[in-house]
């Protein structure tokens, strides 16, 4: 299964392209990438999907 997120440039749910998982300053973990489309950074809350 794929890690997905919301791009809100393009106002869907796109798949994150190259996901790296970190943290937020709350340390919170998070998945970062991009869109595949528009280029975007895109994250999502809980990590990488597996």
């Amino acid at each position: 299964m794929a890690t997905t997120g919301y791009c809100v440039k393009c106002k869907t749910k796109v798949e994150i392209q190259n996901p790296k998982e970190s943290k937020t300053k709350k340390g919170t973990k998070i998945a970062k990438g991009k869109c595949p489309t528009c280029g975007t950074t895109v994250c999502r809350m809980g990590g990488i999907q597996k």
